[in-house]
């Protein structure tokens, strides 16, 4: 029987291993991290409508992990390929979870009783997590992992659990593979909102990323959705967006715009006027970029709403000791705006992830000068790659929303389908 790798489990790589499970093929999704979803997952609403994230993709991640010819593979990285179109050979590692996957069945007793917090990367730092966690509460597949580097040894997990399901010790698993095609959908990084120093990330107080505001908004994240000040822990009355941070930079070596950033902080901005509906909400910016479908009409009620649209960006922000300060040239007005927030939201852009290098590198793919994976032709073959039975989706090629990362990896699945149908 022909079966494919795809390889992540974001939104575009579930999408491709749905739609090529349910053509009859095998499908092997390949994960890195304890849980499929990638970073759809962290996201509280979608634009343009407003609907709840995981809303609509937790439908998708059970059913990928319930269908009789999909094969998860998660804590797994593709360490080697080879082979040729049609028949590709794959040496995969899997991470320990030391959690015994037969017997574990997410109860999470063990991670009530741990006693160890630490840093938790899928809040973005807004919250904590446990020494053994789940990345989230719908995490998929619904498993407990144990973070071995945190761990105190304290024993307490060990004695909660009936099951006998929190093991001590385990190694790497290596397995091989054999597939058709393979499909890389292995999705973006964040910019790291410290290398633009000027702007007060980490420095100036109540000044955060448009992802820890995400993890604020969401009502399962770590605040229950209120957003508040980090200085004091009050609801803030003005909150500013600073645009293309990390994007259309041609200074930090980034001049790609990133795509979703001017709808993520339009949407952004009319959650909260819609739960706070006095709040002065500002969003600086160089234009703004509402190109798909029912998106101008959002901006255009954003407006309605009464949500300020600056046109000008600033090179600082600083703390006059009460809280964040603002400055900058309106270039619409040529005049200098100096603006109080109480809290200021960076816009953060999205690059290639940070295992393409390497991916391409074992796949033998060239990446373009920005890091993302390079297409066969950007126009013509999006999906299309140098090697046949290798195909492109989502962000692994570039910045690009969810309908768009959706039907790319639909795209993808096909043509590694119809590879299937030629051996």
């Amino acid at each position: 029987m022909a079966e494919v790798a795809v390889i992540g489990g974001g939104i575009a790589g579930i999408q491709a291993a749905l739609d090529i499970a349910n053509h009859g093929i095998r499908v092997h999704l390949i994960e890195r991290e304890p849980s499929i979803g990638g970073h759809m997952a962290q996201l509280d609403k979608t634009f343009p409508t407003n609907d709840c994230s995981l809303c609509i993709l937790s439908p998708k991640m059970n059913e990928v992990a319930r269908h009789p010819l999909v094969t998860l593979h998660t804590c797994t990285e593709v360490t080697s390929v080879e082979g040729e179109p049609g028949r590709y050979r794959l040496g995969l590692v899997a991470k320990p979870r030391f959690i015994d996957v037969g017997k574990c069945n997410g109860c999470g007793e063990c991670v009530i009783i741990c006693p160890v917090e630490v840093y938790n990367r899928f809040d973005a730092g807004v919250g904590v997590r446990k020494a053994i966690y789940k990345p989230h509460s719908q995490a998929v597949p619904d498993l407990v992992i144990r973070d071995a580097d945190h761990c105190i040894e304290c024993g307490l997990c060990y004695d909660v659990c009936d099951l006998d399901a929190i093991l001590k010790e385990e190694a790497e698993t290596k397995t091989e593979i054999e597939v058709t095609a393979i499909v890389i959908a292995t999705g973006y990084s964040l910019f790291d909102a410290r290398k633009k120093g000027g702007l007060g990330y980490l420095t100036v107080p109540d000044v955060i990323t448009s992802l820890e505001l995400e993890r604020m908004t969401n009502a399962s994240g770590p605040t229950g959705g209120r957003v508040a000040r980090l200085s004091t822990g009050e609801a803030p009355a003005s909150v500013v967006f600073i645009q293309c941070v990390g994007s259309r930079d041609v200074s930090i070596g980034r001049p790609w715009c990133s795509c979703v950033c001017c709808m993520a902080a339009i949407k952004n901005a009319i959650l909260l006027k819609e739960k706070n509906p006095g709040m002065e909400v500002t969003i600086c910016h160089n234009d703004i970029r509402t190109y798909g479908k029912g998106y101008e009409e959002y901006f255009t009620r954003a407006e309605r709403m009464g949500i300020r649209f600056l046109k000008g960006l600033p090179g600082e922000v600083w703390s006059d000791g009460r809280g964040p300060v603002v400055q900058l040239e309106n270039t619409e007005t040529r005049e200098m705006e100096i603006l109080h927030p109480d809290l200021v939201v960076l816009s953060v852009g999205i690059g290639p992830c940070e295992g393409n290098g390497g991916l391409a590198g074992i796949l033998g793919l060239p990446l373009e000068e920005s890091g993302f994976v390079k297409p066969l032709d950007d126009k013509l073959a999006p999906v299309l790659t140098e090697k046949g039975g290798i195909y492109l989706a989502g962000t692994a090629t570039a910045p690009r929303d969810i309908p768009d990362s959706v039907a790319m990896g639909g795209a993808a699945a096909m043509h590694a389908f119809t590879d299937t149908l030629r051996e």
